[in-house]
This record gives structure tokens, sequence and C-alpha cells, in this order.
């Protein structure tokens, strides 16, 4: 990780402070006096400050059910940010591993390790996301088979990735994509001219969502490693 984030990891320093304390000159990582922020190091380095050898604390990966009419921003603004739900220290490190829109309800995922999140939110990983979609028109028969193909969603060059649509009833499906475009499950069914009325996210991956609305937890050993990749 980055120096700066490593510091703020190890210390009770803000971001700020800990990048006036390598410009400074104060930080040593394997003996030598590093001033650029930007430097990665590993837990294994031997990064100094104050004759103190720093060790980061353990990254954090947490599974919350996101409320309606919240935000996944580390900040309240027009709605309250769903952070307002964590009793966790050191909330500023947190970001969360796949953003739902305000009005959308279901599985979240926190964390402070980027690498981790990346193959949850990154396209090319596959990660899978299950959504239960109620909609304002009984769906078409041939949805599916169009959702299968890929479609071609407005303002969008490419085509969408294969998609998975399971019928629950006339109005209400289940819908597991795996990429994470802007407000692409919405663009999606209005591509097909039928309109998203409730959406609420199930799964990530091979993780379901088990909580009451506004409750959270940290995930398991399991859970976590479910999300890397072999090499």
């Amino acid at each position: 990780m980055r120096l700066d984030k490593f510091i703020c990891k190890s210390t009770q320093l803000t971001k700020a402070e800990a990048i006036e304390r390598i410009h400074a000159g104060d930080i040593s990582v394997n003996d030598a006096v590093i001033i650029n922020e930007a430097t990665q190091v590993h837990e294994s380095n031997t990064v100094i400050m104050d004759g103190k050898r720093l060790i980061a604390r353990e990254f954090r990966y947490i599974l919350m059910h996101k409320p309606a009419g919240t935000i996944c921003s580390n900040i309240d603004e027009v709605y309250p940010s769903l952070f307002n739900y964590l009793d966790v220290e050191n909330i500023a490190e947190l970001h969360i591993a796949g953003r739902l829109d305000a009005d959308t309800t279901g599985m979240v995922l926190i964390t402070d390790n980027g690498r981790w999140s990346f193959n949850i939110t990154s396209p090319n990983q596959k990660c899978s996301k299950v959504y239960r979609v109620g909609l304002s028109r009984e769906i078409a028969a041939d949805v599916a088979e169009k959702f299968k193909a890929g479609i071609k969603l407005q303002g969008e060059q490419k085509l969408t990735a294969p998609a998975i649509l399971t019928v629950i009833s006339t109005k209400e499906v289940l819908l597991t994509i795996t990429e994470g475009k802007f407000h692409q499950v919405k663009r999606m069914f209005a591509a097909v001219g039928n309109r998203v009325v409730s959406l609420h996210r199930e799964a990530i991956g091979e993780v379901t969502l088990d909580l009451e609305v506004g409750q959270w937890r940290y995930l398991t050993k399991d859970e976590v490693a479910s999300f890397v990749k072999a090499d």
C-alpha cells in the first residue's frame, strides 16, 4: 500500500499529518528515508517513525444491509451516509466495494483493502451480483434471452456482459450481472421497455445477505477469501 496510507493504518495520524511527516523526512523504510508519500510499502518492510517500527492494523471486511434513503458515501449529503450505522474506529479509512443508489436496498461490502475491493468492482474479475427487481410492467417472455446475449444501453457503445434473468412472478425477477455500470439494472430494463420500481441486492459472489435492515457484521475468513482470485 502507499506509504501515507500505511502510516494512517499504523498510527492515529490523518492523511494530511502523515504526508507532512513524510515530507519532513521523519519516515524511513528499510533504513532509507522516504519523502514520497506514494511509495509502495508492504507489511514485511521495516517502517520507522520516531524511533519505533510501525505495524499496520489488519484490514477490515464488513457486510451491511443498506436501508433505503441512505447513500454509499463516507459523509452525509442530501441523504445520510450508511456509515452512520457503523460503530467502528477509523471509519475514514473505509470505502464501499460496489455502491448502491439511495433508493436501493440490500447487500453492501465495506473495506479498507483496495486490492481486495478491486476483485469485486472490476468488470474483468466477473464478480456476480444478484438483484431482486420489482417492475412496473409484466416481464416480456423474450427478456431473459436478450439479457443473456447482451443489450445496448443508452449512451453506451458496447453491449452489456451476459446476464442471467430468473422470473419469480410476472413483475418480480432476479437479475445476476457481473458489471457495475452507472444505474445499470435500471437502464437494462428501460432498454426493454420496462421500469424498475424496487431494487434490492441479495448477493455478491458467494456471499449472501443474512442481516436485517441496518445491521452489519464482519465477514468470515472464508468469505473474505472467496473474493481473492488465484494467480
